[in-house]
């Protein structure tokens, strides 16, 4: 298996993920790998109502957003550190191979096409 491909694959993916993040927010010094979405001004007291409502949507949907970035941040990291220990591409539910179909469609996968709903 050429790892190397993958390795820089997932590296490029990294850095775009890492670029999309920083749009919507700011890393927790708290908790590593986790991102805070940035709050907008929400002056409750000057605002009109439907300005505040449309503030809290922005704010909602780039919370969600920012939730499936970093569910992906995750992953990468996670496919990059077991490139590094040796045990990339390698189902996590059965031990088995994952395909090669399969990681070049997602480099990150965690599974084999068998078992892709149930890692």
């Amino acid at each position: 298996m050429e790892t190397e491909k993958y390795k820089l694959a997932l590296q490029t993916e990294l850095n775009q993920l890492n670029s999309e993040m920083k749009e919507l927010g700011v890393k927790n010094p708290e908790v590593k790998g986790d991102w805070v979405e940035r709050a907008n001004d929400l002056d409750t007291v000057s605002a009109d109502l439907n300005d505040v409502a449309d503030r809290t949507e922005e704010y909602d949907e780039r919370r969600a957003t920012l939730a499936t970035l970093e569910g992906r941040y995750n992953n990468i990291m996670h496919a990059l550190k077991k490139i590094d220990d040796g045990s990339y591409g390698i189902c996590e539910v059965s031990g088995e191979t994952i395909e090669e179909d399969r990681l070049e469609a997602n480099p990150a996968a965690r599974t084999c096409k068998l078992h892709m709903n149930e890692g």
